[in-house]
């Protein structure tokens, strides 16, 4: 459980994550910060982080292009929104949040809408470190082996940073730093809203840079310093589908690990994807090339078949889930078995011990303790009631062209294979329906029903149509 917001620091902390871009190089039509690595947007990871170091009503995103779009994307999470008109450069992004902030006092930290792996410890750091210590603003810095396209860091005597050098203006001697700013910063609210209007875009590009803030407040009598993050992973800011696979991988792989160090067996890591969000109990096994998505919830000694696919769905311990089953939406109790090649669309409840076998389709339907569909059956719009044995080839027919209807089958039901239940329609407790019926009238308990037609059989009628054809 994390410590309580902002007691760490004693003063307001507010967060301005800069979510405003396109981001051309992605080459989609989507806004950048919506692209999802690891189970979650961009965005949604980096207003998580966030959450680890103040309360929602102190996070405030500006948006821009497709700014409707992320506003729905984090509408859940109580943040606030400032919109910037006009895309021109960091510094612009956070003069858009003038108004809106700068009668807090404490400090004000700025994130980037794109640099989603970037951890709350990391940010409880650098926010513990700005409060602690005298200088105007504390920003993230880092080692890269390659520091292409990135501002190099430049120390005065005191170990203060007195420059900012961005990638173009940079001499031969600075280009070798490999020291670089990847643009997170922790400040004195009071000064950076007295200063910030000093930002001037005399650049190529003509556009306010916030890293200019470090010379403005030097001028000014300030000082800034610097926190050295030894892993440069979390400071992977996302501009390609390359990278964006590549953060996706970092927290995959960050998600097993956690797992397996839980008690949980996943057979070949590297092959499985789990969102970050699931969460998997003791000596469940994870078989190779599953996926397990969204806010899934799988309890212990459970087995998850190869190839299977779970989403937003709780799962109680001992569920065993054969290979190639589909499962969104739903939940299992305890004991059920589930596959292989079924699929549970949404809506669905399977009781304890519940048997759910190969081609089985269900979606909303309830599904009786201990009931069995061990093959072949479409069960939609259904209540299914405890040890109903549904035969090979079963179908509700919920849906009339118009509206949806329920089928209810009644406690240790028999179905026949084959049958045809035509909803709106009750099969009472303890009935049983001949395999090959097609009902379409309430069944009472303990009846047995029928509804096909009578058998007929002419005995050489082949022949004689062979004969007939010669």
């Amino acid at each position: 459980m994390k410590p309580p917001v902002n007691v760490v620091v004693n003063r307001v902390i507010n967060v301005v994550i800069l979510a405003a871009g396109l981001g051309t190089r992605m080459k989609s039509k989507h806004a950048k910060v919506l692209h999802r690595a690891g189970g979650l947007s961009l965005v949604e990871h980096v207003v998580q982080a966030a959450s680890g170091i103040t309360d929602a009503a102190h996070i405030t995103v500006v948006i821009g292009h497709q700014g409707e779009q992320v506003k729905q994307r984090l509408a859940s999470t109580g943040v606030r929104f400032v919109e910037q008109t006009e895309q021109k450069g960091t510094g612009h992004a956070v003069m858009a949040c003038r108004a809106a902030l700068e009668s807090e006092d404490g400090l004000v930290v700025v994130l980037y809408g794109d640099c989603p792996l970037l951890s709350e410890n990391t940010l409880r750091e650098l926010v513990n470190r700005q409060a602690s210590g005298d200088a105007a603003v504390t920003l993230i810095t880092t080692r890269l082996e390659d520091p292409t396209g990135y501002g190099r860091i430049l120390f005065g005597k005191r170990g203060e940073v007195a420059a900012i050098v961005e990638q173009k203006a940079a001499s031969k001697e600075q280009l070798a730093i490999q020291l670089v700013n990847p643009g997170i910063y922790c400040f004195r609210a009071e000064l950076l809203w007295k200063h910030i209007g000093e930002i001037r875009p005399d650049n190529p590009a003509h556009e306010y840079y916030l890293t200019d803030m470090v010379e403005i407040l030097n001028k000014a009598g300030h000082t800034a310093a610097a926190f050295e993050v030894p892993d440069s992973a979390e400071l992977l800011g996302i501009n390609t589908r390359v990278e964006l696979a590549a953060a996706d991988k970092i927290f995959r792989d960050r998600k097993v690990r956690e797992l397996m160090l839980d008690g949980v067996t996943i057979e070949r890591p590297e092959t499985v994807t789990i969102d970050g969000q699931v969460r998997i109990g003791a000596d469940s096994i994870v078989e190779p090339f599953a996926r397990i998505l969204g806010r899934t919830a799988i309890g212990a000694d459970c087995r998850i078949g190869a190839g299977s696919i779970i989403e937003n769905s709780e799962l109680g311990d001992a569920v065993h889930i054969l290979p190639l089953t589909s499962i969104a939406d739903s939940r299992i109790e305890a004991g059920a078995h589930v596959g292989p090649f079924a699929r549970l669309r949404n809506g669905n409840l399977v009781g304890a011990g519940g048997h759910i076998g190969n081609f089985v389709e269900l979606k909303n339907t309830q599904f009786g303790a201990g009931a069995k569909a061990s093959h072949l059956a479409y069960l939609g719009d259904s209540e299914i009631g405890e040890q109903a044995n549904i035969g090979a080839g079963t179908i509700t027919c919920n849906y009339d062209g118009v509206k949806k209807h329920r089928t209810r089958i009644g406690k240790k039901a028999f179905v026949g294979s084959n049958s045809t239940l035509v909803a709106p329609i009750e099969i009472g407790e303890g009935s049983y329906i001949g395999a090959g019926s097609v009902i379409t009238k309430p069944v009472p308990a303990a009846a047995l029903a029928l509804g096909r037609a009578h058998q007929v059989v002419k005995e050489g009628w082949a022949a004689k149509k062979k004969k007939k054809a010669e």
